[in-house]
């Protein structure tokens, strides 16, 4: 692939992710939830609410109580993504801000331990029926282009070594729209690739749960009882 291809297949899927991503926020939030749908046991303040939907978040607190092996894996997951995705903003900023230096090293251990739960939700997804089951090919597609991302990652740093100075130009040059020329090191396209192909199929996979968590009336909704009965207008007879 050349180098304009590469660079116009860049801005083309960043653009399909922007707008993807917002589009899907636009119809979570476009959804009509007329009903106190909260699941129990529920904060009954919006405060609370708020905290719990940030249990959910940080600490996957509802998962812990029904599967902690799951609990488990899934949060070392989205850890170690975490940590990794934070050390990866000194591509993207200048200067770089002390606290993205200091995540450096935790992003070097993450990338070592995140293929772990990697494996084990992989593994989990093919060896228990009642996950296989409600698995699809996009749900194992999606591991395994996270475990190649991740691995190609690795293997640039600690084997087909490329110019960090070289890497951060191509991107800044991305986003300040003065484009130049890609590394010339082929691990690095393939990992740049994979990326791309994670960007493109984000908005419309089960992974917006990122986002659609934070509109999701189970969760964020405070607990009251329907103090009236709620009448659905397209069932008043208009006759």
């Amino acid at each position: 692939m050349t180098s304009g291809a590469l660079i116009g297949l860049a801005y083309i899927v960043g653009i399909i992710f922007i707008v993807g991503i917002v589009y899907r926020i636009y119809l979570y939030l476009a959804t009509p939830a007329p009903l106190p749908i909260a699941t129990t046991p529920a904060p009954t303040t919006v405060p609370g609410a708020a905290v719990r939907v940030a249990g959910d978040v940080v600490l996957f607190q509802n998962l812990l109580k029904y599967d902690k092996p799951l609990w488990l894996g899934a949060w070392l997951f989205h850890v170690g993504l975490f940590l990794i995705l934070a050390s990866h903003l000194r591509y993207l900023l200048y200067p770089v801000p002390g606290v993205v230096v200091d995540l450096q090293t935790l992003g070097v251990y993450a990338g070592f331990i995140f293929p772990i739960p990697l494996l084990y939700l992989l593994w989990r997804r093919l060896a228990l029926k009642r996950v296989l089951y409600v698995s699809g090919v996009p749900d194992l597609g999606v591991l395994i282009l996270l475990g190649l991302i991740a691995g190609s990652g690795i293997l640039m740093k600690y084997a087909a070594h490329v110019y960090l100075v070289d890497v951060k130009a191509f991107v800044v040059g991305l986003l300040t729209f003065q484009p130049i020329a890609p590394p010339a090191q082929p691990v690095f396209i393939v990992h740049f690739l994979l990326v791309l192909a994670l960007m493109l199929y984000f908005p419309f996979s089960k992974l917006m749960h990122a986002g659609g968590i934070f509109f999701s009336p189970t969760r964020y909704q405070p607990y009251k009882t329907l103090e009236r009965r709620y009448v659905n207008p397209w069932d008043i007879d208009k006759g």
